[in-house]
């Protein structure tokens, strides 16, 4: 993938709360499509290997949580995570973080993942097919910015850095929209 791409049109399916629901589980399946999330809109997404993994809830979505503000004054419309999960995990992983404003996008089948080449192959630490860390801003759907991290290597498993908040303002603010 790269600048000036369309994004992967694609369907997902997420859980959504539904207050005509009675009980302890008020959310209804609603499909949901790409355009519904980028079209018409200046959008940046970061995705992750994992909800609940350690750089992903110590850092990444807490601090694009607490930059959501900042980051809309730049030009962006929304703030979406996402991640090689469904939508149960995404959801409660949303929940236990205390994330308001952040959107989390389920990605469970990985097709979006694997339409932006992404998709990476995580078995050896027993994740299967997940995410690579990486960021993005797109324009009516169309990639303006890719931020991508490393690969890993053994003595850096995790790389952090390009797709950090600081990294993606830093960015936002050099483009004066």
């Amino acid at each position: 993938m790269e600048t000036g791409t369309p994004v992967p049109q694609v369907h997902f399916m997420t859980r959504v709360r539904d207050e005509s629901i009675d009980g302890p589980n008020p959310y209804r399946w609603e499909e949901k499509f790409t355009d519904d999330y980028f079209a018409g809109r200046r959008v940046l997404v970061f995705s992750l290997p994992g909800a609940f993994t350690p750089t992903c809830s110590t850092y990444q979505l807490p601090g694009f949580e607490e930059q959501y503000n900042h980051i809309l004054e730049q030009g962006i419309d929304e703030i979406y995570c996402m991640s090689v999960n469904d939508s149960f995990v995404m959801n409660k992983w949303a929940k236990d973080q205390c994330i308001e404003r952040v959107k989390v996008i389920p990605d469970g089948n990985g097709e979006f993942t694997d339409g932006m080449g992404m998709l990476v192959d995580m078995s050896i630490v027993g994740f299967g097919k997940r995410s690579r860390r990486y960021a993005f801003v797109a324009k009516d759907g169309v990639v303006e910015k890719l931020f991508v991290e490393p690969e890993s290597t053994e003595d850096n498993p995790d790389p952090y850095g390009e797709t950090s908040p600081e990294t993606v303002i830093a960015y936002l603010e050099s483009t004066g929209e």
